[in-house]
């Protein structure tokens, strides 16, 4: 017969923190949101400084038309700023169909209890 007082080894939750023995025997570490967090982080620092040494070695001005203005600018902005607008215009597309999906989704938990 069991004591109802739990022994020490009763209870205690089972730690995922890897050690050398699990990951030298294979086993992976367990994938975190924080972890993923840092290495979306140090991909996206990265990124930024091969943006940065873009810009800086297209720095010669070239003529832009829009809309009727005119200007110079450099090369390597006129192509972030191209770049930028395209993803605008895609964050745009897709927040429309993300709603349309949603409220298309609405109209069919309601119609069918």
């Amino acid at each position: 017969m069991k004591s109802p007082t739990p022994s020490p080894d009763e209870g205690v939750a089972e730690t995922t923190t890897p050690t050398a023995d699990s990951i030298a025997s294979g086993s992976t570490p367990k994938v975190t949101r924080a972890s993923a967090a840092w290495v979306a982080t140090g991909v996206a620092l990265l990124l930024l400084i091969l943006l940065i040494v873009f810009i800086l070695q297209n720095s010669s001005r070239v003529e832009v038309q829009f809309l009727g203005m005119a200007g110079t600018i450099p090369l390597g902005m006129a192509l972030l700023i191209a770049a930028v607008g395209g993803g605008v215009v895609v964050a745009i597309a897709g927040v429309a169909r993300v709603t349309q999906l949603r409220l298309n989704a609405r109209r069919v938990r309601h119609n069918h209890p």
